[in-house]
């Protein structure tokens, strides 16, 4: 098998974790063409220390960085919401005056791990992150699901390391709420 064909195989796997890192299918379509591209622009990088699929991978997650990016950078492409991304007051109500749990504490996660293998909770924790403003969510994925450290998103989105921490403690915050109210209240109740 050819390294176009190999790489044209794992064209739709891409494209899935494209879609899922930036929520938008023209942006995932060009950004998995980009990485297509510079894999088949230089097939010789390729040292064959890793699978096809890792390296591509790899490729690919700084391609969607790049566009996490010029999407965060492009006042064009900036949400209305994210002047409201540093207000924490939503979350006040939460806690009591001495910073612990008010009177509803999050309830107990039964079966966390059994949720990560439902197709469902996948979709719900989706829709839970797309309804946090752009950046929140942005920062997010940088760091709990493509790994980035936090010095490196401050970097790449030109923040605060304080900015960041307070953008990451909003958007788990709202992971949560919204989990515990759509996923883990639902799932108790079946």
């Amino acid at each position: 098998m050819s390294i176009a064909d190999a790489l044209h195989a794992l064209r739709p796997d891409l494209l899935r974790y494209a879609r899922y890192q930036l929520g938008d299918d023209t942006t995932a379509e060009d950004v998995v063409q980009e990485t297509l591209l510079a894999a088949l622009e230089k097939p010789d990088a390729f040292s064959g220390q890793s699978t096809l699929r890792t390296w591509v991978t790899g490729i690919l997650k700084f391609k969607v960085i790049d566009a996490q990016r010029r999407r965060y950078r492009d006042p064009l492409l900036i949400h209305p919401e994210l002047d409201e991304e540093n207000d924490l007051s939503d979350f006040d109500t939460l806690f009591d005056k001495t910073g612990h749990w008010g009177s509803e504490a999050p309830r107990h996660w039964a079966h966390p791990d059994a949720s990560l293998q439902d197709k469902q909770f996948w979709l719900t924790f989706d829709a839970c992150r797309k309804a946090m403003p752009a950046r929140t969510a942005l920062v997010f994925c940088l760091r709990e699901i493509t790994g980035l450290e936090i010095e490196v998103i401050c970097q790449q989105l030109d923040i605060t390391a304080t900015n960041c921490s307070v953008l990451l403690y909003r958007a788990r915050m709202a992971l949560r709420l919204c989990l515990q109210k759509n996923w883990f209240d639902e799932e108790a109740g079946a």
